[in-house]
């Protein structure tokens, strides 16, 4: 039997649940507050070129992703690059991420690291994470690796994404994403990473068209103010002060949001809500007339520098201009969410610069940042027991973010994979 379905939020989850939903008979309806699908993963015109906000890239790994190309017919347009990655330490950009980069580092001695590749090798072999759950990760990472490696390789990493969660997250969390990067290689030397042709817009026009051609809609422009909650049943939506009757709703937005939406909901699943923590990110995206490096990810340990590392994204997928993403993590509460977006441009250019010595003013063609209050969630230890079920106590309601896959970190294919299983469950 065919049902009306609201589905909030047109990122890559909520398309893939309306898709699901779409295929298997019902009549999905997405709101979208914004004016265009996609959330993190929704393209600007940069300068002549439709490009991500933020950056994106796929690994072979990626299955669920995989599989909803081939079924859009646009398997075709999926591309493999050998790609490199580079560590900037010590005021010296070196070669990173396979065994040789690893013993001709400067700045690590011998037995550092063999215990840091021992670690990583063993992490991309490891398949359960559940002991990992409540082990913090700092401390997990420094018994494996080393005080001096943890120093060298992991401590910036953590305290420029995180600041005062640093101390404070899932070795799950940080496993998972080890373990990503490290089956991205196809062997010991070489890593191969993925790109669509025309980016993530060729997947999102796709599944926008596949679920309107399947009888589902999508409203953009169109902000919930509220899920209407009667005798612990799902009555519908308010939206632009209109009342809209709906059978079940689906909620993809992220979780700080849905107090404000569904207040109706009892205190303390609301209290597990407002207690969850996410981080930010102002992310800068340059256009140069020259390439920084040959790397696509660079990672940064530099005491004048409060970033994790740059993403050259056209040694990835190859493009007019040379296009570097740089993402300045922190809590939204943090006093450096609120400076204007001057103050982290004129960083990239000075942080540009210094990596590569030979750039001038003139390379830049152009600079813009954008920002993302919920950027990603923060993985506490523990963080599945605080995390509020998908499916919550009022009938016909279903709420869920990128943290509902925890250990896995927030990317498109798991976000497909995951948002595809909550259609079927919700009509099963």
């Amino acid at each position: 039997m065919s049902e009306r379905i609201a589905v909030l939020g047109a990122g890559p989850m909520g398309l893939a649940v309306a898709y699901q939903l779409a295929r298997d008979g019902h009549q999905p309806v997405i709101f979208e507050a914004d004016d265009r699908i996609g959330g993190m993963t929704a393209s600007f015109d940069f300068g002549g070129i439709q490009i991500e906000r933020y950056y994106h890239f796929h690994c072979t790994s990626d299955a669920d992703f995989l599989t909803v190309l081939d079924e859009l017919g646009l398997a075709s347009k999926m591309h493999w690059t050998q790609t490199r990655m580079g560590y900037w330490f010590n005021k010296r950009l070196q070669a990173w991420g396979n065994p040789v980069a690893l013993l001709r580092f400067k700045g690590l001695g011998l037995v550092a690291k063999f215990r840091y590749g021992l670690h990583a090798f063993l992490c991309t072999r490891r398949t359960d994470w559940a002991p990992l759950d409540h082990v913090d990760a700092s401390g997990w990472i420094r018994r494996w690796v080393g005080a001096d490696a943890y120093e060298v390789l992991w401590r910036k990493l953590f305290d420029y994404k995180f600041y005062r969660y640093a101390d404070n997250l899932s070795a799950a969390w940080i496993w998972s994403r080890i373990r990503r990067i490290g089956r991205s290689r196809y062997s010991l030397m070489r890593e191969k990473l993925g790109y669509l042709a025309g980016g993530s817009s060729t997947l999102l026009a796709g599944l926008h068209a596949d679920i309107v051609q399947h009888g589902g809609q999508v409203r953009l422009s169109s902000p919930v103010q509220r899920i209407v909650i009667e005798q612990g049943k799902v009555r519908g939506l308010e939206v632009n002060g209109e009342r809209l009757a709906f059978d079940k709703v689906v909620s993809t937005i992220p979780l700080p949001f849905v107090p404000r939406l569904a207040p109706d909901l009892p205190e303390d699943i609301l209290a597990r809500f407002r207690a969850l923590n996410n981080i930010a990110v102002v992310c800068v995206i340059a256009k140069l007339r020259r390439r920084v490096s040959e790397n696509f990810w660079v990672n940064t340990n530099d005491p004048d520098m409060d970033i994790p590392g740059i993403v050259e994204y056209t040694n990835l997928r190859p493009m007019d201009a040379h296009i570097v993403y740089v993402p300045f993590y922190m809590p939204g509460e943090h006093p450096k969410y609120a400076e204007p977006d001057a103050v982290f441009i004129d960083k990239v250019r000075r942080y540009l610069m210094q990596i590569n010595p030979t750039l001038v003013e003139d390379d830049f063609i152009d600079i813009r940042a954008s920002r993302y209050r919920h950027a990603q969630p923060i993985c506490e230890p523990g963080f599945l027991d605080r995390l509020p079920p998908r499916k919550l106590p009022v009938e016909g309601l279903w709420v869920a973010d990128t943290s509902h896959y925890y250990p896995e970190d927030r990317g498109i294919s798991e976000s497909i994979g995951f948002g595809r299983m909550l259609a079927r469950e919700v009509v099963a």
